[in-house]
């Protein structure tokens, strides 16, 4: 008995070492690659590779996968996106700032179930995500970052939702969508990226909105449901801080930063 349970730890620690070593090769890979190939498409088919689980099912539950992988899909491409976008002619910090990151996700944050781990999840998708639409679509129709993004609002939204008891989260899910796309065609108006010279980061103001946005209403929600029990009322006290900080740094971004000498 003695020996089995040694042996059954052993293959623990050989797969979580593998399962690290893989994460740190589609991580890093993926990156490195969409650098010196110049192209999205081989970091992309990393992405997807990795995510073979959705299909190695019956047709029937891919849509239900697909569902359920979207935010990690999101973030995944969206790295990958933003590292294009970066350039391939010179490696710059923030490759190295994504490779990092994205392994960051990969072994620490993805895995995590908790209520709070799937709201930051939610928000790093929302954030990641609006950046490489902006990055991808600033030249095109509004009609692009106005799909994107609402596809990532929903993906996000649902991603929390469903872990809650509610099980009427359907119709929440489109609304959320529908809020980030008209949020994002109003201010692809004047898409305002703010770049770090000698760095090549660049953060566009939308997706800084976006998911302090998301945030505060993630907050909202959550403060309602444990306040269900007092006929749905919310006390104000508890959801006050991620309120009043979401208004008075989106204020400040719009009155103070928002000015076209910012324009990337």
């Amino acid at each position: 008995m003695a020996d089995y349970v040694l042996i059954r730890k052993s293959r623990n620690v050989i797969s979580s070492v593998l399962h690290i070593i893989l994460n740190l090769f589609l991580g890093v890979g993926s990156i490195v690659l969409t650098f010196f190939t110049g192209s999205w498409i081989v970091g992309l088919i990393l992405v997807l590779i990795s995510k073979w689980r959705i299909f190695a099912v019956r047709p029937r539950y891919w849509w239900v996968n697909i569902l359920s992988s979207l935010v990690d899909l999101i973030v995944g491409t969206s790295f990958v996106l933003i590292a294009y976008c970066s350039g391939s002619t010179a490696w710059l910090p923030i490759h190295t700032i994504l490779a990092v990151a994205y392994c960051a996700w990969l072994i620490f944050l993805k895995p995590k179930s908790e209520g709070y781990a799937t709201e930051a999840q939610s928000i790093v998708a929302i954030f990641l995500g609006s950046t490489a639409a902006c990055f991808l679509f600033a030249s095109y129709d509004a009609i692009f970052i106005t799909l994107s993004c609402f596809l990532i609002g929903f993906a996000a939204a649902r991603h929390i939702l469903v872990q809650s008891d509610d099980n009427n989260f359907g119709l929440l899910t489109y609304m959320c969508g529908l809020i980030s796309a008209e949020v994002a065609w109003i201010l692809n108006s004047w898409l305002i990226i703010y770049t770090f010279p000698g760095t090549g980061i660049a953060i566009p103001q939308l997706s800084i909105i976006l998911s302090l946005l998301f945030f505060i209403s993630s907050r909202v929600y959550k403060a309602g449901l444990l306040e269900d029990g007092d006929n749905g009322k919310i006390n104000f006290s508890e959801v006050s801080t991620p309120v009043v900080f979401g208004t008075l740094v989106i204020s400040i971004l719009l009155i103070w930063f928002s000015n076209p000498i910012f324009n990337y």
